[in-house]
C-alpha cells in the first residue's frame, strides 16, 4: 500500500540488496525443514524395534512431517502474504525446536507420530515461505536462478539426512536423529533476523479462514485415510475419514469460488501453467520420497546395511541433484518447461523400472547406487520447471500461493505416495507372510499372536526370530521376501504415476513459445486486474 492507502503493484528487481547473504539465509532456513523432513527414514527400522510398532506406525512416523506440513501449507502463506512473510519464517524456525525435542525424546511411538506433525507444522510456517520470498525480491532469469539453487541445496541437503542420521545411529539411539537440526536452526535465526528484508510486497486482503480451516481438513482426512487403509478392522474410521476430505473438499472449491479474498484462486490455479505444474511436481516428489521412504528400509531390512551405509548409499542421489539442477535452469530459459520436465520424467521412469526388476534379496550395490543416480537426474531436471511455471504464472502479492503450492508438490505429494506405497509395502509384507505361514510344515504350531507379530512388521518379524531360534533361520528369511513382495507392489504403483505425468505433461503442457506468451498474457491481465481494484494504482 503506498502512503494514500492505494494499492501498488511492486515489480521484483532481478535480485534484491545483498542477494547473496538473502538467498543463503532463506536456503539455510530451507535446510531446517528439509533435514527435519529427511531424518526420520533411516530410523525406521531402529524405532520399530525399540516400540515394537506395528508397519502402519512406522508409515505415519514417515509421513507425519509431510502430513503437518501438507495440511497447514495453503493456510499458513496466505497468513504469511497478508501478515508478513519474514514473521512468519522465524517463528515457524522457532518452533521446530521444541518440536525436535519432543520427537527425540517420545517415550512411545504415539507420542513420536505426533511430534513429526508439529514438526511439519513449524515448517508449513518457514518452508514455503522462503520460495514466496525469492518470488517477490527476484525476477526474471534471477529468479530462475535462484529457484534453482533453492531447489537443488534444498534438495540435496534433504537428501544428507539419511547420512547424517546413519552415522547417528551407528553411536547414539535412534532419538538422536531429530536433534541434528538443533544447530541449524539456530544460525537460520539469526541469518534469517539480519538479513532478510522486513517486508516483500505483502497483500493487504484478509486471509480466509474458513478457507485454511477446510484445506487443513482435506489434506489431512485424505492422507490419513490412506493410512489406515491396510489396517485390519479399521473400515468405519477410514470411511470416516474419506467423507471427511469429501466434505471438506467440496466446501473448500464451494468456498473459493464465492470468498471476496479466496484463500486459493481458483481462476488462477486454473491456468495451465500453474495446475500442469502442480500435478507434476506432486508426482516428481511424491515417487522421489516414496522411494527414499520404502529403499531406506530395503537397505537395512533385505540387505542387512547398516545405518550408516544406508544413509550413504542414498548419496548419488544427492550429487545428481546438486548438479543437474543448474542445467534444468539454463535449459528451461532455452527449451522451455516442456521438455525440461520430460527430460526429468523419462529418467524417473527409467529409475523405478531398474527398481522393480533389479532390486532383489542379494542386489549389488551398483544396482542400488545406479538406481538412485537416475532418480536424482530426474529430480534434478524435473524440481526446478515444476517451481518455476508456479511461481510465473501468479502475480506478486499471490506468491505465497504459489509457493505454497510449490511446496505441497513436495510435501502432499511425499504424504500420498509414501502412504500409498506404505500401504501397498504393509500389506503386500502381511499377505507375502501370510501366505508363507500356510505353507509351512509348522503351520499348525503358529498361534493366531505369533501369526499377528509375524505379519505385524518386519522389526516384529525379528523380534519374534529371537525369541524362537530353532525357526530363526526361516522367520527372517520369510520376512526379507514378504518385504521383496511388497515393495514390488509399491514401485510398481510409483511407475504408474510416473507415467500418466509424463502423459499429462506431454498432452497439456505448452510448448516454450506458447508458455512464453501465456505467461505475459497472465501478467498483463493481473497487471489490468489490480489496476481496476478500488483505489488501485499501478506503479
Amino acid at each position: 500500500m503506498s502512503k494514500s492507502g492505494a494499492l501498488r503493484i511492486d515489480v521484483p528487481h532481478e535480485a534484491p540488496a545483498r542477494a547473496p547473504l538473502v538467498l543463503t539465509s532463506l536456503i539455510v532456513v530451507a535446510a531446517v525443514a528439509n533435514l527435519n523432513l529427511s531424518v526420520a527414514n533411516v530410523a525406521l527400522p531402529a524405532i520399530g524395534k525399540a516400540f515394537d510398532s506395528s508397519q502402519t506406525t512406522l508409515n505415519l512416523i514417515a509421513v507425519g512431517y509431510s502430513l503437518g506440513l501438507a495440511a497447514s501449507v495453503l493456510y499458513l502463506g496466505a497468513i504469511g502474504d497478508r501478515y508478513g512473510r519474514k514473521l512468519l519464517l522465524l517463528l515457524g524456525t522457532a518452533l521446530s525446536v521444541p518440536a525436535c525435542v519432543l520427537a527425540a525424546y517420545a517415550p512411545n511411538d504415539t507420542v513420536l507420530v505426533v511430534a513429526r506433525i508439529l514438526g511439519g507444522l513449524s515448517a508449513g510456517m518457514a518452508y514455503p515461505t522462503t520460495l514466496a520470498l525469492i518470488t517477490a525480491l527476484w525476477a526474471g532469469p534471477g529468479r530462475t536462478k535462484a529457484i534453482a539453487l533453492w531447489s537443488a541445496l534444498g534438495g540435496g541437503i534433504s537428501l544428507l539426512g539419511p547420512v547424517i542420521a546413519g552415522a547417528l545411529l551407528e553411536r547414539f539411539y535412534w532419538g538422536s536423529v531429530f536433534l541434528v537440526t538443533l544447530p541449524l536452526a539456530a544460525v537460520a535465526l539469526v541469518m534469517a533476523l539480519l538479513f532478510v528484508p522486513a517486508h516483500a510486497n505483502e497483500s493487504a486482503e484478509p486471509v480466509d479462514n474458513l478457507g485454511g480451516i477446510l484445506s487443513v481438513l482435506l489434506v489431512a482426512g485424505l492422507v490419513l485415510a490412506i493410512n489406515f487403509a491396510a489396517v485390519p478392522d479399521q473400515g468405519d474410521l477410514v470411511a470416516g475419514l474419506v467423507v471427511i476430505a469429501l466434505v471438506a473438499g467440496a466446501s473448500f472449491s464451494w468456498r473459493q469460488r464465492r470468498a471476496p479474498n479466496p484463500l486459493y484462486d481458483l481462476h488462477i490455479a486454473g491456468r495451465r501453467t500453474f495446475w500442469v505444474a502442480a500435478c507434476a511436481g506432486i508426482i516428481v516428489y511424491g515417487s522421489m520420497m516414496g522411494s527414499a521412504f520404502i529403499s531406506q528400509q530395503y537397505l537395512q531390512n533385505v540387505l542387512e546395511y547398516s545405518p550408516v551405509e544406508a544413509g550413504a548409499a542414498i548419496l548419488p542421489l544427492v550429487v545428481m541433484i546438486v548438479l543437474v539442477a543448474p542445467r534444468s535452469a539454463k535449459l528451461v530459459e532455452t527449451r522451455g518447461a516442456r521438455t525440461t520436465l520430460l527430460i526429468g520424467y523419462t529418467f524417473l521412469f527409467l529409475a523405478f523400472v531398474w527398481m522393480l526388476l533389479f532390486w532383489g534379496e542379494d542386489s549389488s550395490y551398483w544396482q542400488i547406487g545406479f538406481a538412485y543416480v537416475l532418480i536424482g537426474t530426474g529430480a534434478g531436471f524435473a524440481g526446478t520447471p515444476a517451481s518455476h511455471s508456479l511461481t510465473g504464472s501468479v502475480p506478486v502479492r499471490r506468491a505465497g500461493m504459489a509457493s505454497g503450492t510449490a511446496d505441497l508438490q513436495r510435501d502432499l505429494g511425499g504424504a500420498v505416495m509414501q502412504s500409498i506405497m506404505g500401504v501397498l509395502l504393509t500389506a503386500g509384507y502381511a499377505s507375502a507372510f501370510s501366505a508363507a505361514i500356510v505353507a509351512s510344515p509348522e503351520s499348525t504350531d503358529v498361534s493366531d499372536q505369533v501369526q499377528s507379530e509375524l505379519t505385524k512388521s518386519f522389526a516384529s518379524a525379528e523380534q519374534v526370530a529371537q525369541q524362537h531360534p530353532e525357526y530363526a533361520d526361516q522367520i527372517v528369511a520369510a520376512a526379507r521376501q514378504s518385504f521383496l513382495h511388497g515393495d514390488d507392489s509399491a514401485y510398481t504403483v510409483g511407475l504408474a504415476a510416473i507415467a500418466l505425468g509424463a502423459l499429462l505433461i506431454f498432452f497439456l503442457f505448452p510448448h516454450r513459445d506458447a508458455e512464453r506468451e501465456l505467461l505475459q498474457g497472465y501478467y498483463t491481465e493481473d497487471c489490468a486486474a489490480a489496476t481496476e481494484r478500488p483505489g488501485g494504482r499501478k506503479t
